[in-house]
């Protein structure tokens, strides 16, 4: 796509409609310097007011506001834990049209139709049928990702590799302290389906989001020179599920072999 588009513009450049359900990844350095290059100055704020006028009320917008401390002993707060995924996620948590979800490690930003339903979801594993990602798939849901490949930010594979079972990852239990949206203190346990580091398990993501985009699952638009990745988490699914079954998983993890395999 040729020629600058206001940042405030982009949403309607993307097949994004009222009613829509759409989970955002971001990394917008990229999207910030393309905007400030342009005469723009970028607000947080106004971009995410774009994609909540773009999907109205009846729609849900969700940003994910993930944070790993708790898995090394970290104290979480509901109200003051930072998240590690972007400014923009930041942003989201800091408004009060915004609601968090619950889970310490794996929680959303929330905003719209769905908000409350999502708060009230009190799931112990990160990638459950309970959690938010089972949610994203019910509701035909919609992954964008900004200025960011798969390999950084396509955490919902994680979700049906626990629902297939995989036997490259193996269910953990981490236990802290836990501040909850009211304050109360209070110790609890939360589950992540984890990769065996003992195998020399990696991640390796980037595979699944090409064979996704061959499908017609993910389709990628360059808007201001920065890529913009939407993705059919309904129809991901089952390119993930049969990746799982049919091919070994060869387009979602990789062993890294140690110096002493070597």
């Amino acid at each position: 796509m040729s020629g600058y588009i206001s940042y405030t513009d982009i949403v309607n450049n993307l097949d994004i409609n009222p009613g829509d359900i759409v989970l955002i990844g971001s990394d917008i350095t990229h999207l910030v310097l393309e905007t400030l290059k342009n005469g723009e100055k970028f607000d947080s704020n106004i971009f995410i007011d774009s994609f909540i006028n773009k999907i109205g009320t009846n729609g849900t917008l969700l940003f994910p506001t993930y944070n790993w401390g708790f898995c090394s002993g970290d104290t979480f707060d509901y109200n003051k834990t930072a998240s590690l995924t972007g400014s923009l996620t930041n942003a989201a948590l800091k408004r009060k049209d915004f609601i968090r979800t619950k889970h310490p490690i794996y929680s959303f930003a929330v905003w719209g139709k769905d908000r409350q339903l999502l708060f009230e979801l009190e799931n112990k594993s990160a990638f459950g049928e309970d959690s938010p990602f089972s949610y994203l798939i019910r509701s035909k849901g919609k992954m964008l990702l900004i200025g960011i490949d798969y390999q950084c930010s396509f955490t919902f594979v994680h979700h049906v590799e626990e629902m297939e079972k995989v036997n490259y990852r193996f269910m953990k239990d981490f236990t802290g302290t836990y501040i909850d949206e009211r304050g109360h203190s209070s110790m609890r346990t939360y589950s992540m389906y984890v990769r065996d580091l003992n195998k020399g398990v990696v991640a390796h993501i980037n595979p699944i989001g090409q064979k996704m985009e061959e499908l017609g699952v993910s389709s990628l638009k360059k808007i201001n020179n920065v890529e913009f990745y939407l993705i059919d988490l309904h129809r991901a699914f089952k390119v993930i599920q049969d990746d799982i079954r049919l091919n070994s998983a060869q387009n979602l993890y990789k062993i890294q072999k140690s110096e002493d395999d070597v």
